[in-house]
């Protein structure tokens, strides 16, 4: 079994997969008053053909580490953003496109306050929080087509502190 270990989630280095939603740097600017800053337009949503923009709350059971990552998953039609609604890190799995299969997956850990859009087609694990209650905001593609691809790995990955 493989071992990977998280690395910490930066912009930088999340970039092939998708954008880090955090309120960092400068704001574009304020609004309310001078009581709020907006930091503007920090993904890329993409919805595809024959689908429309929706939010859901998902409420996923928190994991631990070492966790066995066995399956990867996609959605060729649209992007997907989780957005937690708490401080808590999770961790975020994602693994480059090789020929329509996944190539070896990395794996990022936020840190508090960090969401992430993944862009479509991107190959990544299911939601992983590491504390309860893994409540998270879900901004994705609505629609009545087939929109989930799934790859189980020959062998195991292992991913640990």
């Amino acid at each position: 079994m493989t071992t990977i270990r998280p690395e910490p989630l930066t912009a930088a280095a999340f970039v092939p997969f998708g954008d880090v939603l955090e309120a960092t740097g400068t704001p574009d600017r304020m609004i309310n008053e001078g009581l709020c800053a907006r930091f503007h337009d920090r993904a890329r949503l993409d919805f595809g053909p024959g689908g429309r923009p929706g939010i859901s709350i998902f409420r996923a059971e928190p994991r631990s580490l070492p966790l066995t990552l066995s399956m990867v998953e996609r959605h060729p039609d649209g992007s997907q953003a989780f957005i937690p609604m708490d401080a808590h890190p999770f961790l975020v799995v994602v693994a480059p496109d090789r020929g329509g299969t996944p190539g070896t997956p990395r794996a990022f850990l936020t840190a508090p306050y960090q969401g992430i859009n993944l862009h479509r087609g991107t190959w990544h694990g299911v939601l992983s929080p590491l504390h309860p209650p893994g409540i998270f905001a879900v901004i994705d593609r609505i629609g009545d087509t087939p929109n989930l691809q799934e790859h189980r790995f020959r062998t195991a990955y292992q991913i640990t502190t």
